[in-house]
């Protein structure tokens, strides 16, 4: 039987047809003309944030590739990647909140949806990123020694 660890792990691997969905919608006004530019705009924001929020779910004890292995292992690039992903965290929760309660137009509260779906899945991009900043940095002696 397949425990709870390894079918979130295998779950996360959706990311990768909702981040080709959200592909699609950013290239379709191209295509069939900008006519619909913010409706394929706001599918963007929407499955690009359910994308990374699956993409959350992942091993965090394993990297991905060589450039995320340079990053956490080291303690100031991890430091400051974290930085810059709560700060884009924080501003697309912000502007999208700000854009969905004030604005008055249909258009940008429905943008400002995709951007607070957008930063929801970055909420758990950076929890993901913590755990995998405290499992790789080599500035710490790791916990199987």
């Amino acid at each position: 039987m397949i425990n709870a660890k390894d079918l979130f792990h295998k779950i996360s691997y959706l990311q990768y047809p909702l981040m080709l969905i959200g592909l699609y919608y950013a290239v379709l006004p191209y295509i069939v003309g900008f006519d619909t530019l913010w409706d394929n705009l706001n599918n963007l924001l929407i499955f690009m944030g359910l994308g990374i929020s699956f993409s959350t779910l992942q091993d965090t004890t394993k990297v991905q590739n060589e450039a995320s292995r340079r990053i956490w292992e080291n303690p100031k690039k991890g430091k400051t990647f974290l930085t810059f992903m709560s700060v884009a965290t924080l501003v697309f929760i912000v502007l999208g909140l700000i854009g969905y309660l004030a604005s008055p137009h249909e258009v940008l509260q429905e943008l400002s949806f995709g951007l607070i779906v957008l930063g929801i899945g970055f909420m758990g991009m950076v929890k993901s990123a913590v755990e995998m900043f405290e499992n790789h940095r080599k500035d710490r002696p790791s916990l199987q020694e």
